[in-house]
């Protein structure tokens, strides 16, 4: 059972975002969307290629520019702040198509991720961490990070952006051109990073692992949310089922 500290911090707004537009320079790929993050939660924004899904987490990290609207972390605008002052203050991306540096080692490219100055402080704690938590970096940890298979790659391009110590973890499309296999793996991953106390914003075209997956959701089509809810109650919504499950 949940500690009575654990249920009070769960019921923590982290994240607001409050009527946010946002686009690549005159193509707007979101329009005055509105959502919350509660601490610890694993939330989800779901849809189809192209719904605006990626431009929302850019905008969240500051790599793209509101238009409109407003984004607060821990009750703190972010609108002044670039995008590696966002990752300081605890804000973390995975990117689609994990972006690893393929010459360099697994170890190599772990540090990387920990270039801020307050995980500066902790990175030898925080590579231990990382390889007890993913094993698999740790027996590759010498090994040059373009020869991992894809599905270590994302691993990899995970636990590079939990060096960082974030206490919001955003997730791009994880399970692009995984397996199966795979894919129940990173969820599996997901879960227990969550369980740590990380909170997770997880975006997806693969629907029903998602809905699965998360507590809240929210559907992205063309720029805009059109259904919110519980994880379950869309997975059994008539337009989702019809849109995104082929039932």
């Amino acid at each position: 059972m949940r500690s009575e500290q654990d249920k009070q911090e769960g019921d923590r707004v982290l994240l607001t975002v409050s009527r946010a537009s946002a686009g690549y320079d005159r193509i707007q790929a979101v329009w005055e969307i509105t959502f919350t993050l509660k601490e610890r939660s694993i939330t989800a924004l779901v849809g189809s290629n192209g719904a605006g899904k990626s431009a929302a987490l850019k905008a969240i990290a500051g790599i793209l520019p509101l238009t409109n609207g407003a984004i607060e972390f821990e009750n703190r605008s972010l609108e002044t702040l670039r995008p590696h002052e966002r990752v300081e203050a605890g804000i973390s991306l995975v990117p689609e198509g994990r972006r690893i540096f393929p010459q360099l080692t697994v170890q190599e490219n772990l540090e990387i991720g920990a270039y801020n100055r307050r995980a500066r402080r902790y990175v030898r704690k925080t590579l231990k961490e990382m390889y007890q938590l993913f094993p698999v970096l740790d027996r590759r940890k010498r090994q040059v990070a373009g020869s991992l298979s894809g599905g270590e790659q994302q691993v990899l391009a995970i636990g590079r952006s939990l060096m960082s110590r974030p206490k919001l973890l955003m997730l791009d499309e994880p399970f692009l051109g995984l397996s199966p296999l795979m894919v129940k793996h990173v969820i599996q991953m997901i879960t227990n990073i969550n369980a740590q106390g990380v909170t997770i914003l997880l975006v997806e075209q693969n629907v029903l692992e998602t809905l699965r997956l998360a507590s809240t959701a929210y559907v992205l089509e063309t720029g805009r949310i059109t259904l919110q809810g519980t994880g379950n109650s869309l997975l059994s919504n008539p337009h989702v089922k019809t849109a995104y499950l082929g039932l």
